[in-house]
């Protein structure tokens, strides 16, 4: 007879290869897309048009394709987006092949991008059913870990497959983007799920201050990651050095996904409010531009509390959300980042790098401040007789 224990750890083992693997497009596209780009036009620059895209497809798609996608059991609407998610960029490398017009490739890439929210929805939602509350602190903090290392390795991976071919390193992405909807494991519906659904809006002002924190948060990582490459030219060095900032944003994020795991308790609201200082004060200081050092530390300082944050909104929406709804508030955290990542690369495109960072750094402070004032109204209200 097989040990419910084994079958539980293998069934967690395959939702976090899941979600290890379901950020590879995201996580290699930039490089992936570029060097298509550069093949078909000449021009690497074709590649940012592609993940613009995408991520605004994201934006557009979460919630409606979460709510058509409603009446499936969550892994079965998993597998279908991510099928169809896997189908577009395919078809991106199958174009690129025949040398297609280069507007086709922009619209398969919105194709891919449309799906990326809801399927996140579905996938965190999924994990709920899966693991114990006690622990689910835990689950997110190696979901956080395993995320990060993805941002770092796919990279990697597509530049040194794009060396071979730009169209193998598009295949490659796709095929490990597929892997959720062979891999993610089924769970039970929620009792009632299927006849209770809630018609209207699903925000509340408290979800809307978590998602506001979450678009400041996706706006402050996207200004080191995109910035990177100027943060490098600015101190004189070649642009190939952008990994000094990268390198140790993701390292001291992974060591921050660690501690949540460990620790497997959900933060204090006061502890929170310092976290989005300290990420205040770390895009602050890198927007400086002091030195190289002070600019690492920066990076480090955003990179420290990024899981521990993350871990926070995952698990604060999880409480907040109607439980047959929670794929919804799920994608809408998920389009919050994205219109963090919108917003930082639109400053860092208009208006100097230094000011681009200072204003990130002005969204993070009203962040955080909203949160201390709305953490000090709470603890003001007389206890309930």
């Amino acid at each position: 007879m097989p040990d419910p224990s084994s079958a539980s750890r293998w069934t967690l083992l395959r939702w976090f290869v899941s979600s290890g693997t379901f950020g590879v497009p995201q996580a290699a596209g930039p490089i992936a897309f570029a060097l298509v780009a550069l093949d078909l036009t000449g021009d690497a620059k074709g590649g940012a048009a592609m993940m613009l895209a995408m991520t605004l497809a994201q934006v557009a798609g979460a919630i409606p394709i979460v709510r058509l996608a409603r009446g499936l059991p969550l892994a079965s609407a998993l597998r279908l987006l991510v099928a169809l998610r896997t189908a577009a960029l395919a078809g991106i490398a199958v174009l690129t092949v025949h040398e297609a017009s280069f507007a086709w490739l922009v619209a398969l890439a919105a194709l891919a991008g449309s799906v990326n929210g809801a399927a996140f929805g579905q996938l965190r939602a999924l994990l709920t059913q899966l693991v114990p509350a006690e622990r689910l602190p835990r689950a997110l903090g190696i979901a956080a870990t395993v995320n990060e290392a993805t941002f770092v390795l796919a990279p990697v991976a597509a530049s040194g497959l794009g060396t071979v071919s730009p169209v193998f390193a598009v295949l490659a992405l796709a095929a490990l983007g597929a892997a959720p909807a062979l891999l993610v494991p089924h769970a039970g519906a929620i009792p009632g799920e299927r006849a209770r659904h809630a018609e209207g809006s699903v925000l509340s002002r408290s979800m809307l201050l978590w998602l506001l924190c979450a678009m400041a948060g996706g706006a402050t990582v996207a200004s080191i990651e995109i910035g990177a490459v100027a943060l490098a030219l600015n101190f004189g060095h070649p642009a190939a050095l952008a990994i000094l900032f990268t390198v140790p944003l993701c390292l001291s994020s992974v060591a921050g996904g660690i501690w949540v795991s460990v620790r497997n308790r959900m933060a204090a609201r006061r502890t929170v409010v310092l976290q989005l200082a300290v990420m205040a004060s770390g895009v602050a200081l890198a927007a400086l531009n002091l030195s190289v050092v002070t600019t690492i530390a920066a990076t480090i300082l955003i990179g420290s509390v990024l899981a521990p944050l993350a871990t926070y909104y995952s698990l604060i929406l999880d409480t907040l959300a109607p439980p047959q709804r929670r794929a919804e508030v799920f994608a809408l955290l998920r389009t919050a980042n994205a219109c963090g990542v919108i917003f930082a690369s639109a400053m860092l495109t208009v208006v100097s790098l230094s000011m681009a960072m200072m204003l990130v750094a002005g969204l993070m402070v009203v962040a955080a401040a909203a949160v201390g004032l709305a953490s000090a109204r709470r603890s003001s209200r007389p206890p309930l007789p």
